[in-house]
């Protein structure tokens, strides 16, 4: 198996879940940096050129 170049880090593949669901893993350090927990509720918006995503809050 090839070894990621540093590059390459940042690429990530869809996973199937389910019938109509779609996965997206995210690095840890990523996660850690954002200051996010296991099973935190987040907001998904579409926006021009993809999607965003931020905490959620009440």
């Amino acid at each position: 198996m090839k070894k990621r170049t540093m590059g390459d880090k940042n690429i990530r593949k869809l996973t199937k879940l389910g019938g109509k669901s779609i996965g997206l893993t995210l690095s840890i350090e990523l996660v850690r940096g954002l200051g996010w927990k296991e099973k935190q509720k987040v907001t998904v918006k579409r926006v021009r050129g993809g999607v965003l995503i931020k905490d959620w809050k009440k």
